[in-house]
């Protein structure tokens, strides 16, 4: 199975589509596509150049992040996945909705030659989907996206991180295994040259500042959803040296 780009789904409740949307093209310099599905439920944020990898989707409730995987064959692609633990919750013929053996929802679509990454905005770049993983399920869920990708996990700076090597695709793998409480839950996260300097342009848009991790920011967007401004690089995407 070949994984030829990651995608990073912003979900947010419908009721508050509308203002997920506006802030999101405004923090990261694009503009919303046409929303389309059945009930106009997705849309994407449009670079000004490079090719899309964030969409936007409305859910029934909750909110977080979900990861697309862009595959060369969609039908073995979900055969490999289930082979490895994966359980297929819709088949849609060209497009598939999996569940990982923790029960987090994600989807195969197919590459259709995107390779372009889009440009820095800010001095960020929203370039990370966090998986945010039980603890007594890190070590299969871990596990599987390893083989799923075929990437090798990287330690990450904390001993509860671990990222995914994700050569020439714009939207990185960070594994993070949560104290406490229940799994199944992701965040995006955005690589900035200035994390501060990004918390002021984001709360001019209408976020708040949850709290202040080691190398992070926890934001929570107008639409309720929560997500991190991390002390990485936007270009490479690592941490500067201590």
């Amino acid at each position: 199975m070949a994984v030829r780009r990651v995608l990073a789904f912003v979900d947010r409740p419908r009721e508050r589509f509308e203002a997920a949307a506006a802030f999101w093209t405004a923090v990261t310099g694009t503009r919303l596509s046409s929303r389309r599905g059945d009930d106009g439920e997705f849309a994407t944020l449009l670079p000004e150049s490079g090719d899309a990898c964030v969409k936007l989707q409305a859910v029934g409730d909750g909110g977080g992040a979900h990861l697309d995987l862009e595959v060369d064959d969609v039908r073995t692609s979900m055969t490999r996945a289930v082979a490895l633990g994966a359980a297929v919750a819709d088949y849609h013929g060209d497009w598939a909705v999996l569940r990982s053996p923790e029960g987090r929802a994600f989807c195969l679509v197919p590459w259709e030659g995107a390779a372009r990454r889009p440009p820095v905005f800010a001095g960020t770049r929203l370039d990370q989907v966090s998986l945010d993983i039980a603890p007594d399920a890190y070590e299969e869920e871990a596990a599987f996206w390893a083989a799923l990708t075929g990437w090798p996990p990287r330690r990450g700076s904390l001993p509860e991180f671990t990222a995914l090597a994700t050569p020439g695709t714009p939207v990185r793998i960070l594994l993070q295994r949560l104290g406490e409480g229940p799994g199944r839950s992701a965040h995006v996260d955005l690589a900035c040259a200035d994390p501060d300097a990004a918390r002021a342009l984001h709360e001019r848009h209408g976020a708040v500042c949850v709290t202040r991790g080691r190398h992070w920011i926890v934001m929570r967007d107008p639409a309720g959803g929560v997500y991190c401004l991390t002390e990485r690089d936007p270009e490479t995407g690592v941490l500067p040296p201590a």
